[in-house]
């Protein structure tokens, strides 16, 4: 299928570009404050053997089925699927896209705001001589205040803004290309320092000692849903960035580098954390207590902390900037291409709207209390709010990403899929088989077993 307006579309210039930007959409703060918790509950390397195989089966197959859908299409999450099939409700599984990402980042900003606070704090110091109570409480304090939050917030979201009113080779391209080496060298320093620390031993064996009485059903659960959730699928970022990739690349190499590049940054988190943590013999956790409290209190103890203290909140900062990034696109390049408005005016209104839905969750944590019906059991207050939102959105993404395996293995014609994966038989056809296979039939049970494990836990 061809566009008559493809000369007139944004695009990567690049291979570098491309991988920068697809892989820093991929990269984000689950993969530094969740990921490395999870692999060492659950055994160390054996979880890290059973995510691996997850990622094969479903992460690989969806992003390179998502890779396929944007590049033929030439649009947008919403468009592809009225262009590839139109006429059809199909389209309605670009809107779940949509809207998954809209409500996805209304509350990543906020939580990556938190993260720009934390670099002030870290710069002025302000973790010194505060004991764990203290820290939990300045953390405490943050999410509470009616004002601090959203004030970080509006500034996260004016730089995501920044970043896409610059277009797709001026912008998300340009700035990939800077955030993504800053971000790894970031990490590598801060690995550096943490396996050099006396006593760090015990943390490396949390990660990587392979411990198989500790991989539980619900471990292969935690590495099925993760697989599916660390490299942004499901709403329509790898769909939107797709379709921004030149004829020539090799679209299974690019998801796979994306793939490979996005466990790897996990992996190495896990090393600028555990060993450090494990060093103070502090208990590890998850989550914010983990990046906002424990952590802090590993910095005033560790020489050199206050340094090492800054580059750690650097680091989460520039790992949600560059997968804010990638969902605001969804809902601007939608805007751009099927409202006719132009990238300025576009850009604005969504940002605005998203930020303000943001704020709205951010006074949920203290500022709004009183109770909702909700889905749950019973009601919940509207401090409850900002967790049901990000129970929800993780409902919504293996939805859109069954829906999106199913488009390509069995709606999509089979021709346009080949042509797009094998660039019109010029690349090798050896492995299209297995594609179709995953496609087809493990990724989508496998996503639908992840779905309705999710459901149990969000109605119970």
């Amino acid at each position: 299928m061809e566009n008559k307006n493809l000369q007139q579309r944004d695009g990567f210039s690049s291979k570098m570009g491309i991988i920068a930007a697809a892989a820093g959409s991929a990269i984000g703060l689950g993969n530094i404050w969740k990921f490395p918790y999870i692999t060492g509950k659950y055994g160390g390397a054996a979880f890290i053997l059973v995510y691996l195989l997850c990622i094969a089966l479903i992460g690989l197959p969806v992003m390179l089925q998502e890779f396929t859908i944007g590049r033929r299409a030439q649009a947008n999450a919403i468009s592809s699927f009225k262009k590839l099939k139109p006429n059809t409700p199909w389209f309605l599984t670009g809107w779940l896209g949509f809207i998954t990402a809209f409500v996805i980042l209304s509350y990543y900003g906020v939580v990556a705001g938190w993260t720009l606070s934390y670099v002030f704090s870290a710069i002025t110091n302000s973790f010194a001589g505060q004991n764990p109570e203290a820290l939990g409480g300045m953390f405490g304090a943050l999410v509470s205040s009616p004002w601090k939050p959203v004030l970080f917030q509006v500034i996260f979201m004016a730089l995501t803004a920044g970043v896409i009113l610059g277009g797709v080779k001026n912008g998300i391209e340009k700035y990939s290309k800077i955030l993504m080496p800053l971000l790894l060298l970031i990490i590598i320093i801060l690995d550096i320092r943490a396996v050099t620390l006396q006593g760090a031993g015990e943390g490396i064996a949390f990660l990587f000692q392979p411990d198989f009485g500790k991989l539980t059903a619900a471990g292969i659960m935690s590495a099925l849903g993760h697989a599916f959730f660390s490299l942004s699928l499901g709403m329509g970022t790898m769909i939107t960035y797709g379709s921004y990739i030149g004829k020539k690349e090799n679209l299974g190499v690019t998801a796979l580098q994306v793939t490979i590049a996005d466990t790897a940054i996990a992996l190495l988190a896990g090393l600028a954390i555990f060993p450090a943590v494990f060093a103070f013999g502090i208990e590890p956790g998850s989550g914010p207590g983990l990046v906002f409290i424990t952590l802090p209190n590993v910095f005033n103890q560790m020489p050199g902390g206050y340094i090492f203290a800054i580059m750690f909140f650097v680091l989460l900062a520039v790992a949600a900037l560059t997968s804010s990034i990638s969902i605001l696109e969804v809902v601007v390049a939608y805007f751009v291409e099927d409202k006719g408005w132009d990238r300025k005016k576009a850009t604005i209104i969504a940002t605005v709207a998203i930020t303000a839905l943001g704020a709205f969750e951010s006074l949920t944590n203290g500022t709004i209390n009183f109770t909702l019906p909700l889905l749950k059991a019973g009601a919940v207050t509207w401090f409850g709010f900002f967790d049901w939102m990000i129970e929800l959105s993780d409902l919504l993404l293996p939805i859109g990403g069954f829906f999106i395996s199913i488009f390509v293995g069995w709606i999509m014609s089979k021709k346009d899929v080949d042509d797009e994966i094998t660039n019109s038989g010029e690349l090798a056809h050896s492995w299209v088989g297995i594609f179709d296979f995953l496609t087809k039939w493990v990724a989508p049970i496998l996503i639908l077993i992840t779905f309705i494990n999710l459901i149990v836990g969000f109605t119970n």
